[in-house]
């Protein structure tokens, strides 16, 4: 009688994870990391190294919590050096970088990792949202590593707007115009600017609550915009680069000049001029939204006051609103809303991307 094979379960090989970045968005990833741990969830993920500009830990499956102040000495240099000496161990399971900073420099190493073949996950848009050549060495160093990268907390911090675009694209549609409100920061700002208080006031809370960057003018400019929507664009397989886009900034000159000491006092020069394209805006029966917008030909990023019954009239708080026109949805745009800032929801979509690339 011949012997029966059973087919034997082989476990799924824990990925080893490095975590860059120990702000407000990295932190949360760690404390998220343990309170899943502790609800027997995330336990194949191992942590191996975290680390800032300055300072870092590594070791075998560190505590997430131990780890939220790193002690060990580093430069900005050799921070990204060592995540190579610990992804250079050999592993069963995948190698995973999570990017939790806003680093151009950080970013600019996605392509160097992705083609040694370790994964990607990002909240920072300055590797897909830069400029063309860097999004371009990004897909080619996807393909040549066999790696994955995962991008869903650079746009409307894990709400399902890439992962939308690219599967209509693979099943055949076509991306006809994208429209939106893709700063949860001035989305917040300009649902709340109804007249009754200043502009600059109501920045300045924004900045203490988190919602904007510790230099509001980041978020003021449009440059965190453009590149948001240079990200959407191309999710959906259009080759656009960063001087497509044209950007009308809030700012004035010498805002934009400004010493880091002086903004506090010269956000006031906000005050008058929005005041009066909010009033303007008010006698059409039109509300004030920061809009980005992209159709064959055209990419766009500024103020607009936009009609009632406009898609992008609507939401509140932080919330991000996208329109999508395709050639499935010619007659009525795809709407996705939903909350577009915050460490909390930042950090959970970084780390729901690195569980999908470590058990797929």
């Amino acid at each position: 009688m011949s012997a029966v094979l059973v087919p034997q379960f082989v476990p799924q090989a824990a990925a080893r994870v490095v975590l860059l970045g120990t702000g407000g968005v990295g932190r949360a990833v760690l404390q998220r990391l343990a309170d899943l741990r502790d609800h027997g969830i995330a336990t194949d993920l191992e942590l191996v190294g975290v680390a800032n500009s300055r300072r870092g830990v590594r070791g075998d499956d560190l505590s997430p919590l131990q780890a939220l102040n790193p002690v060990a000495p580093l430069s900005r240099a050799t921070s990204l050096e060592w995540v190579d000496e610990i992804h250079a161990t050999p592993s069963l399971g995948r190698r995973v970088v999570i990017d939790a900073t806003a680093s151009d420099v950080v970013a600019a190493r996605h392509a160097h990792w992705l083609a040694q073949g370790i994964d990607v996950v990002t909240a920072n848009k300055l590797g897909q949202g830069a400029s063309l050549l860097r999004w371009q060495a990004i897909r080619a160093a996807q393909a040549a590593g066999r790696a994955r990268y995962g991008d869903a907390a650079t746009v409307g911090a894990g709400l399902p707007l890439l992962r939308t675009i690219r599967a209509l694209a693979a099943g055949g549609d076509r991306i006809t115009a994208i429209a939106g409100v893709l700063s949860g920061s001035l989305a917040w700002l300009f649902d709340q600017f109804d007249g009754t208080r200043p502009f600059s006031e109501l920045v300045r809370e924004a900045r203490d609550r988190g919602y904007t960057e510790p230099d509001p003018r980041e978020d003021l400019s449009g440059a965190d915009v453009r590149r948001k929507l240079l990200i959407l664009a191309r999710a959906a397989g259009v080759a656009i680069d960063e001087q497509d886009i044209c950007v009308t900034p809030l700012l004035d000159a010498v805002l934009s000049e400004a010493r880091q000491a002086q903004v506090d006092a010269a956000l006031s020069r906000l005050d008058a001029p929005l005041r009066l394209r909010l009033d303007a805006a008010k006698s059409r029966g039109a509300r004030l939204r920061l809009v980005a917008r992209w159709r064959p030909g055209s990419a766009s990023v500024g103020l607009e006051a936009v009609a009632l019954d406009d898609e992008l009239a609507h939401g509140g708080g932080t919330d991000n609103r996208v329109v999508l026109h395709s050639t499935r949805y010619r007659e009525r745009p795809l709407v996705i809303q939903g909350p577009g800032a915050g460490t909390e929801v930042t950090a959970a979509a970084l780390l729901d991307d690195v569980l999908a690339l470590s058990t797929r």
